[in-house]
C-alpha cells in the first residue's frame, strides 16, 4: 500500500538554549493511502504543530517528512506552496470561505490557482458540491448558508483538486451537534471512496469516528491504535 505521510524522528523546537521548547520531540509515524486517522491530544500536546508539518505549513527543526513520496523537509516557501496546492485539501474550523462569493466560485478558486480552464473548473466544482449534498446551494453566498453548509462547501473545495490527503484541523469546532454528525458522516463517505483523511481534534466523539487514533502529549506520540469499533 502507498504511504501518504511518512514522518521520521520529527523535532520542532522554538527558542534556543535553556528557554527552548520542543513542540515535537522525536515523532515518527506513517499513514497509508486510504486510512482515516484522528490525531488527538490536549492543548499544548503538539498535535497542531504536527498538523502544520503534515500540511506543509511549517518545516521541521530536524528529522524528515515525506508527503506522497516527496521529501519536503527542507523545501522553501515557494516549493511548499506548490505542494500544498497539489497534494493537500485543507478543512479548517473557521471555514475560510470568501464572502460575497458563491459556493460554486469558492470551490472553483483553488483550481484557478492551478491554471485549470474555466469549463473544467466549473464541471469539477459542481461535481464536488454534489458529493457534499449542496447541488441546490451552488449560487448561494456564505452568509446565505448555515454553518454546517459552509463547512460542506469547504469540504468540496478541499476535494476538488483531487489531493492525496484530506487534512481537517478541528473541523467541527464551530458546528452544532447535528452539523457535526452530518460532517462526520460525510468524512466516512469520503474515506469509503478511497480518500486518505486525517482529522486533528481534541473532541473524543469526533476522534472516535476515525479508524485509527493517535494520541499526543508533550510533543510525543503516547499511543497509536486501531479503533476496533471502526476498523472493519
Amino acid at each position: 500500500m502507498k504511504t501518504v505521510i511518512d514522518v521520521q524522528n520529527a523535532v520542532k523546537r522554538y527558542g534556543t538554549g535553556d528557554s527552548s521548547i520542543f513542540a515535537l520531540d522525536g515523532v515518527s509515524l506513517k499513514i497509508e493511502a486510504g486510512e482515516y486517522v484522528a490525531i488527538m491530544g490536549p492543548s499544548g500536546s503538539g498535535k497542531s504543530t504536527l498538523m502544520n508539518i503534515m500540511g506543509a505549513l511549517d518545516i521541521l527543526t530536524s528529522g524528515k517528512y515525506f508527503l506522497d513520496g516527496i521529501e519536503i523537509s527542507s523545501m522553501d516557501e515557494n516549493a511548499l506552496a506548490v505542494v500544498r496546492g497539489r497534494k493537500i485539501g485543507f478543512i479548517f474550523q473557521s471555514f475560510n470561505l470568501i464572502p460575497r462569493t458563491t459556493a460554486l466560485a469558492n470551490v472553483e478558486l483553488p483550481m484557478a490557482y492551478q491554471g485549470i480552464k474555466g469549463a473544467e473548473r466549473r464541471m469539477r466544482a459542481e461535481a464536488a458540491l454534489a458529493v457534499v449534498g449542496l447541488t441546490e446551494r451552488m449560487s448561494h453566498e456564505p452568509t446565505e448558508l448555515s454553518g454546517g453548509q459552509q463547512q460542506r462547501v469547504a469540504v468540496a473545495r478541499a476535494l476538488v483538486t483531487r489531493p492525496a490527503l484530506l487534512l481537517a484541523d478541528e473541523p467541527t469546532g464551530a458546528l452544532d451537534s447535528k452539523s457535526t454528525h452530518d460532517l462526520l458522516d460525510l468524512f466516512d463517505q469520503i474515506n469509503a471512496a478511497g480518500r486518505t483523511v486525517v482529522v486533528i481534534t481534541h473532541e473524543q466523539d469526533v476522534g472516535e469516528r476515525a479508524k485509527r487514533i493517535i494520541r499526543m502529549r508533550d510533543g510525543k506520540i503516547i499511543s497509536d491504535e486501531s479503533n476496533a469499533r471502526r476498523a472493519s
